[in-house]
């Protein structure tokens, strides 16, 4: 593996620790460290899950209260539905991150991932904060760190060039199973050496996760811990000024994407991966309802399975996503082919599409035949290795 993900950007260090946090044992990295060297501006975007865990709360006040600058993770554990003494110990964290640093508790971000409803072990988690050696080369074993039923870490970065000068966006992901993100247990953490204001920072966050980690699904399923945080510490002295914003924006969007796509390939149980690219909605919004129904529907899914070139499943799903559809003028491509058009299907090569849905990378369109909205979602195949994943998920 290439790249230094969050130590890609200048100032930032990272590295983990082993603490047992799932059985007690000392049997994998799973409590992670990323500290900036300078303040930071910070965003993030969290769950819109009701039943949001303890460390997203502790982490959305800390972000509100100014400039966080140091992220400490466990997995293991999500610390969710823990009741008060989950935020308490989510707080524990922060403020043993923080001893460690010699920073202010509400410069640190916590965040968990795991297990559902367990008392979080921090102690265990305590301690391991104090063993972890911050390095450049740390990045490696922190995207470990995150990892749960995740196969391979999650890693991106990209360098854009400005007006006034070069900068950095590196990050790290996780996530394979509860990830249909409405901001699974999806984790991202990415880190700028760009000096940006905190607003202007938000206004590129956003629609980046909207395009990418709000456009993936693995199995329909939203996550009580999302969080997508990055910060920015301006080590590279290049400040993003005004006219500088979209290409800044444009940076952090390829990195929100790779690391999106990343974490659909890798998926429990997956072995396809498919894209599917709407047109001709009413809306936006509506061809977006379209692409993540599609993608979220079992019967897709397993079609894309069993390269099954069941079209019929596609058109299905995006008229009863809530999307605006008129079948008269609809369209279902096939990568290439046209299987369904003008409201009528059309004759195909059988073997041709099959093939299509054999191979590990899938593009399917469809055109809703009523106005200009466009979308782009990806999904992923549905096998029976992700049902024995999540029906041993605890044992």
């Amino acid at each position: 593996m290439t790249g230094r993900g969050v130590t890609y950007a200048k100032g930032f260090l990272a590295g983990a620790a082993s603490g047992g946090v799932k059985h007690g044992k000392q049997e994998r990295l799973d409590v992670a460290l990323v500290w900036s060297e300078r303040p930071c501006t910070s965003a993030a975007v969290f769950t819109r899950n009701e039943v949001i865990a303890a460390p997203c709360v502790v982490t959305r006040r800390h972000v509100g209260l100014g400039g966080v600058r140091a992220i400490v993770v466990n997995s293991g554990n999500a610390n969710a539905c823990t009741g008060e003494q989950g935020e308490r110990d989510a707080v524990a964290m922060a403020e043993a991150a923080a001893q460690r640093l010699e920073v202010r508790p509400e410069e640190v971000a916590v965040a968990s991932t795991g297990v559902i409803g367990v008392p979080l072990p921090v102690h265990r988690i305590q301690e391991a904060v104090g063993e972890v050696r911050l390095a450049v080369e740390g990045w490696d074993d922190a995207s470990r760190a995150i990892m749960t039923t995740d196969t391979r870490p999650k890693v991106a970065e990209r360098e854009v060039r400005l007006p006034s000068g070069t900068v950095r966006i590196g990050g790290i992901a996780k996530g394979a199973g509860m990830i249909h993100p409405d901001m699974a247990t999806l984790l991202a953490f990415i880190t700028t050496d760009a000096e940006v204001p905190r607003d202007v920072l938000t206004a590129a966050l956003r629609p980046a996760v909207d395009a990418t980690f709000n456009a993936i699904s693995v199995d329909g399923d939203t996550s009580t811990n999302d969080t997508v945080l990055v910060l920015a510490n301006g080590a590279s002295g290049v400040s993003v000024g005004a006219g500088e914003a979209d290409a800044f924006a444009l940076g952090l969007h390829e990195v929100c994407r790779e690391l999106a796509l990343a974490v659909v390939a890798d998926g429990e149980g997956v072995t396809k991966v498919f894209e599917v690219h709407v047109s001709g909605a009413a809306t936006d919004s509506d061809a977006r309802l379209a692409a993540r129904t599609v993608t979220n529907s079992n019967l897709v899914r397993t079609a894309i399975h069993g390269a099954d070139p069941n079209w019929g499943r596609v058109l299905a799903a995006a008229g009863r996503s809530g999307a605006r559809v008129d079948a008269s003028r609809a369209t279902v491509r096939i990568a290439d082919i046209a299987v369904f058009a003008s409201g009528s299907p059309r004759p195909y090569d059988d073997a041709a599409v099959r093939a299509l849905f054999a191979s590990p990378h899938i593009a399917i369109s469809v055109e809703l035949g009523l106005g200009s909205g466009t979308a782009v979602a990806w999904g992923a195949d549905l096998s029976a290795e992700y049902v024995r994943i999540n029906a041993e998920y605890t044992t």
